[in-house]
């Protein structure tokens, strides 16, 4: 435990800030560094999702939730499965590459200080309760007088509204000459600060991450439907799946996927200053989204496609060909497209039963085509 030590807060009514001695966190797996773990973790948590869906696919486990038909995506892609493993594979390689920069540019990671950062966030629940006395008195309410007269029944609200002030709260502080008697917290101030620290900085980190990535990937995303260059050049060849399955969802040129994917989540982790730690999370999420965004199944029980509009047949939409100017945004949320007035508006349900119809026919046509003739 950190030792407490009197220091200049102390003369205005605060209780002290721990000493701290900060060291290097150690590994979250005692047999990999922490920064091949950023690295491996989108690229195993993408084929662990890939490989659960291929194998839904396979053994049509749940047939009743496809956005499409095996026949579909048989009739209706324009690619190999083979060419896109080949190059979803090489943008992983190229993720790992980026992963590595970014994991030895970031500053080491430092364990000892949580108890002080707490303390550091309780003093400022403190300040903050000086502005009280100040509120009330606006709204016509003596605060003093509020105070006193709950001090007996309800002394820790008396503290509150006395602007923080709880004379009853001390703790015994080392000295040299013995002993001295300096202010406390109260036990929710320091709730308080500890969710503040433990959870909501977390979390406004991971919202301003995702926030930056849904805006870096939509407004990008589009810009290569409405420029014929980029279109034609690079984003085309991810629309050679009209119909797309989980392990496709990198499969795209290069280029976008190093600027779309690699680049725009990149930053994300480095503007919103998260730690190796939630960057293992963030990239490894957001590459399972990824992943079941593209899916091809409208699975009730499927988590993460209930955490927005977002999902896989919101994107689906996105992948055929009255759909493509629409539905731009990726992978969390739809603000942009509801903003912006690129959500796709209307029923689909006739369209994708032609599709399937086609597709079937097509199949069929083909058995046909390459059957024997028969014999007279």
């Amino acid at each position: 435990m950190a030792t407490m030590t009197l220091n200049s807060t102390s003369t205005y009514d605060l209780p002290p800030l721990p000493t701290y001695t900060a060291v290097v966190r150690n590994d979250v797996l005692s047999f990999m560094p922490d920064l091949y773990l950023l690295t491996l973790a989108p690229t195993l948590s993408y084929w662990i999702m890939s490989i659960f869906f291929h194998i839904v696919d396979t053994y049509d486990f749940w047939p009743q939730y496809r956005l499409h038909t095996p026949a579909e995506i048989t009739q209706r892609n324009r690619v190999t499965r083979y060419e896109v493993l080949r190059d979803v594979l090489f943008q992983q390689v190229l993720q790992a590459v980026v992963s590595i920069v970014l994991g030895l540019t970031d500053p080491p990671q430092m364990t000892g200080t949580e108890e002080f950062d707490v303390a550091v966030w309780a003093t400022r629940v403190r300040l903050a309760q000086r502005a009280l006395p100040s509120m009330l008195s606006f709204l016509g309410l003596n605060a003093a007088a509020l105070s006193k007269n709950m001090a007996g029944s309800h002394p820790l609200l008396a503290g509150v509204l006395a602007g923080g002030h709880y004379p009853f709260l001390t703790t015994s502080l080392a000295a040299d000459n013995g002993s001295a008697s300096v202010p406390a917290f109260a036990a929710w101030e320091l709730f308080v600060a500890k969710v503040i620290y433990n959870v909501v900085i977390p979390g406004l980190q991971f919202l301003v991450a995702t926030v930056f990535l849904d805006t870096w990937q939509y407004f990008l995303h589009r810009a290569m439907h409405m420029n014929k260059w980029l279109y034609t050049t690079l984003h085309s060849r991810h629309h050679r799946l009209y119909v797309p399955y989980a392990y496709g969802a990198l499969y795209n040129h290069p280029v976008e996927g190093f600027l779309l994917d690699t680049v725009g989540a990149g930053i994300a982790y480095k503007l919103s200053l998260m730690t190796t730690r939630q960057g293992m999370l963030f990239f490894a999420f957001s590459s399972m989204k990824t992943v079941d965004d593209h899916c091809g199944y409208s699975l009730p029980f499927d988590p993460f496609q209930h955490i927005s509009g977002n999902n896989a047949a919101y994107h689906d939409i996105h992948h055929q060909s009255w759909g493509i100017k629409t539905n731009f945004a990726q992978p969390y949320f739809t603000f942009w497209d509801r903003i912006l007035g690129t959500m796709w508006k209307g029923d689909t349900a006739l369209k994708y039963e032609r599709s399937r119809v086609n597709a079937e026919k097509a199949l069929k046509a083909e058995a046909e085509g390459s059957a024997p003739a028969a014999s007279t």
